[in-house]
């Protein structure tokens, strides 16, 4: 706390200056009026709280006086404020959610972790705009560009398979996310392409969809998702559902292309933690550049020093009419 009129605090004398005087008129001013011959029977008023309360009123006046001049001299507080302009990043996740996702070589299976980890990924980046792409034998928009984080998460988490038709067309899933990022004025651009299998759908072929995101100076990091060799995977049979190994299939070369051509990079996930550190690796390597300004806002600390004047006036006034009034004369 500062104060903006620092040599007013010396008028704080006066106050002081009126309490000496009080205090020298209360004892200099105790003049006898009679004599008697003891000051026996009047010991226990003398003593009586009830010549205390007399100098309350006197007291709270000064007070307020002092309070008052606290108040004139213009206290404030101050302290530094940060504004944090952020260069933002725009990014889609472009998400398959062919059946082939329900293999369980992830925990609990590979659609699950999927969501888990890039829902964690979301929380760590407050300040970037991002939207879902999902695509199996086709692609749709789950969630448009957004800083909504509640809205983004929900819809993350309802993503699931069979909700169209089965198949991996990656060129479609990766062309409707530059399609979503191409009008953005972002400083930077990026897709996260997640598939576990090989391009057997869609109109457009990956390497046109790669080539139409380098066009427009979109990154794209590619993302395999998928154990070595075979993942247990659930299959309905006359019997009931069971659990079979099935081969693990991804076009490693494809997605390597992706990602180089565009500016990006191909990881290989395996298991739960290899794509969570993937994740954590993007985040690293994307990260917003930000502008710090700092500047003082400055508070008014005056109105509680009238309000408190004001509260020592009142009591004043009231223990003045109410009480002191009515107590005897000594």
């Amino acid at each position: 706390m500062f104060f903006e009129y620092p040599k007013l605090l010396f008028l704080e004398i006066i106050p002081l200056l009126l309490l000496a005087l009080y205090i020298y008129r209360q004892v200099a001013g105790k003049v006898a009026h009679m004599r008697v011959s003891t000051v026996k029977p009047f010991d226990k008023s003398g003593n009586s709280v009830f010549t205390w309360l007399r100098h309350i009123p006197a007291l709270c006046y000064l007070a307020a006086l002092a309070l008052i001049i606290v108040a004139v001299a213009r206290p404030r507080s101050s302290e530094e404020v940060s504004k944090i302009d952020t260069e933002g990043i725009d990014i889609m996740f472009a998400m398959d959610v062919s059946t082939s996702m329900l293999a369980m070589d992830f925990t609990p299976d590979r659609i699950s972790a999927a969501k888990d980890i890039a829902i964690e990924f979301i929380a760590q980046r407050p300040t970037d705009r991002m939207g879902i792409v999902v695509f199996a034998g086709e692609s749709y928009t789950q969630c448009p560009l957004t800083t909504d984080r509640a809205t983004l998460i929900n819809l993350m988490k309802e993503i699931e398979t069979g909700l169209i038709e089965d198949g991996t067309a990656i060129g479609n899933g990766l062309a409707l996310a530059v399609s979503r990022l191409k009008d953005s004025d972002a400083k930077s651009r990026v897709i996260v392409l997640l598939t576990d299998g090989v391009n057997n759908r869609g109109e457009i072929t990956p390497a046109m969809a790669a080539d139409i995101a380098k066009k427009y100076g979109i990154r794209v990091y590619t993302i395999g998702v998928g154990a070595e060799g075979e993942a247990p995977y659930p299959m309905m049979t006359p019997w009931g559902v069971r659990t079979q190994n099935i081969k693990v299939e991804i076009d490693e070369p494809l997605l390597k292309d992706i990602a180089s051509e565009t500016g990006g990079k191909y990881f290989r996930a395996t298991d739960n933690t290899k794509l969570a550190s993937i994740y954590s690796e993007i985040n690293k390597m994307e990260k917003s550049k930000t502008t710090v300004d700092s500047f003082p806002v400055y508070s008014e600390l005056f109105g509680k020093y009238v309000l408190a004047a004001l509260l020592c006036f009142i009591a004043a006034l009231l223990i003045a009419t109410f009480i002191t009034k009515s107590l005897p004369e000594l």
